[in-house]
């Protein structure tokens, strides 16, 4: 169709879909994963029970398009704030990674919950995963801030680590891209994520409120901490993120 103008049954296609994805996560969020039902849709929705089947056959193909669709959006948003700064400003480019990835998940998080909270009771994932492309580009995008940061870190970050210790899926991927990492900066992209999970994991399913009344102070040192115990050299530039290390 090239830039032809949708057809109006294109259209309603189009946003009768977002709309039953958008039903989907908001049944979630009241009622748990155990909630998401293509028959409890259509009914909300006023749909008949035929009908919401033309757009997804099974739950499963509505899941798994919603986790794609969710992973995503956190992927282009986490990549976006790190790609705001030099390419050499390893620390900045962590400290963004890692408060982009709290904002979104504040901001979504029955997103958060579907991608990294309990699997949907008798969900069955497709080979490859559901959403392969975007976990790939989330992994690869930790490993190269790593690897950025294996060359200072690797002092105080080394341990007795071995490629055996990892999935050969993912040290097979992680090799074609960084062939000079060693395993130790395979285990340290794990840690980082880790770290920045933890917190993060904590706020989006209420347990860290009733402890704290500044979970962003909170989690603004846990990162600092983080990216001082690697033995960056000091950012280059003016970056705002990176001088807030300083703090």
């Amino acid at each position: 169709m090239g830039q032809q103008t949708l057809g109006r049954r294109a259209r309603l296609r189009i946003q009768t879909t977002a709309e039953i994805k958008a039903t989907a996560l908001r049944h979630m969020a009241e009622g748990g994963p155990d909630a998401i039902s293509l028959r409890a849709i259509a009914r909300d929705m006023q749909m008949s029970g035929s009908a919401i089947y033309s757009y997804f056959d099974t739950r499963d193909a509505l899941i798994t398009e919603l986790i794609n669709d969710v992973y995503t959006a956190l992927v282009d948003h986490v990549e976006a704030a790190r790609d705001a700064l030099p390419i050499d400003d390893t620390a900045g480019r962590i400290l963004a990674w890692a408060t982009a990835l709290r904002d979104w998940s504040l901001a979504n998080p029955q997103g958060f919950r579907l991608i990294y909270g309990d699997p949907v009771p008798g969900y069955q994932t497709p080979e490859g995963g559901p959403a392969p492309e975007a976990a790939k580009r989330a992994c690869l995008g930790l490993t190269g801030l790593a690897a950025a940061a294996w060359p200072y870190a690797k002092t105080t970050q080394g341990g007795d680590h071995a490629w055996e210790d990892f999935a050969p899926e993912l040290v097979d991927t992680i090799r074609r891209d960084n062939p000079a990492l060693p395993p130790a900066g395979l285990a340290l992209a794990l840690r980082l994520w880790g770290r920045m999970h933890g917190l993060v994991a904590l706020e989006v399913y209420g347990h860290l409120g009733p402890q704290s009344l500044r979970p962003d102070e909170l989690y603004r040192a846990e990162i600092r901490d983080l990216i001082r115990s690697l033995r960056l050299p000091a950012s280059p530039g003016d970056s705002t993120l990176s001088t807030q290390l300083a703090d």
